[in-house]
């Protein structure tokens, strides 16, 4: 039986529900908080730059949410579980996590460094399984189920030059939310990958003014990149009951641009 056509918006209601979202000091993350808080969350921001977060959360404060900046550092368990353990002390019990830190230091293969690789692999990949863990068991031992929301990247699937480390450890984010996904399942937990092509933000802007970075922008069919608010819809879809019999998937949004590769 479906359910009543009046029932669309209330599927995408976050009301009472508390959020996670890692690396929101700046770009996409700093967006989401913003989205999910706009829905109806209590959202909890968390990054290591925390003075960029008490801006953020000064605006969401101004609209009416309720939000808690959270000093964090992925890549540092002990300082995970901690963090993860005041967010439910301050909000509640963790109905969502939208797992967004990472870093894009790009180089030729040749050069790139070990400690770039070792920085980029731990943050981006490690970094991510140690948060979504850390939520995992916390949204498991609760029996309300929720949403894991990995941020990946179109580099995770298709490989550009100078992107060795980005793209092998967003790869590992996609292989990654397909096994949380099949194991967590029991547990009611969906997990699903959102992979941006190009957008803008402070990661990708100095790339993107770069005649390099131009050609890039034309090969994309639709010649030009993308708006954080254009992720607005999927991430709602993705928290939200709207998404329920939904998970295991990895979204692409970039203009058109993997077609050209396929």
């Amino acid at each position: 039986m479906t359910s009543s056509l009046s029932s669309i918006a209330a599927r995408f209601d976050l009301t009472g529900r508390t959020a996670l979202v890692t690396g929101a000091s700046s770009g996409l993350g700093w967006r989401f908080a913003e989205v999910l808080a706009e829905a109806g969350a209590k959202v909890a921001i968390a990054a290591r730059r925390t003075d960029r977060l008490e801006a953020l959360a000064e605006g969401i404060t101004a609209r009416g949410g309720t939000v808690l900046p959270i000093a964090l550092d992925v890549t540092h368990p002990p300082g995970i579980k901690a963090a993860v353990a005041s967010v439910e002390a301050a909000l509640g019990p963790l109905r969502i996590l939208v797992n967004n830190s990472g870093i894009a230091p790009a180089s030729a293969f040749l050069d790139h460094s070990e400690d770039d690789w070792d920085r980029t692999l731990d943050t981006n990949l490690k970094g991510a399984f140690l948060v979504a863990q850390e939520v995992a068991r916390r949204i498991a031992a609760h029996g309300q189920g929720g949403s894991i929301i990995n941020t990946a990247s179109m580099l995770g699937i298709v490989v550009a030059k100078g992107s060795a480390a980005y793209s092998a450890s967003k790869a590992g984010v996609i292989s990654l939310t397909k096994t949380m996904a099949l194991e967590l399942a029991r547990h009611r937990i969906r997990v699903n990958a959102i992979c941006p092509g190009y957008f803008e933000t402070e990661m990708t802007e100095s790339y993107l003014a770069t005649p390099q970075g131009q050609a890039a922008i034309k090969a994309i069919p639709m010649r030009r990149v993308g708006k954080a608010e254009e992720l607005d819809g999927l991430l709602l879809l993705l928290a939200s009951d709207a998404s329920s019999f939904m998970t295991g998937s990895a979204v692409l949004v970039d203009g058109g641009e993997v077609l050209q590769q396929a």
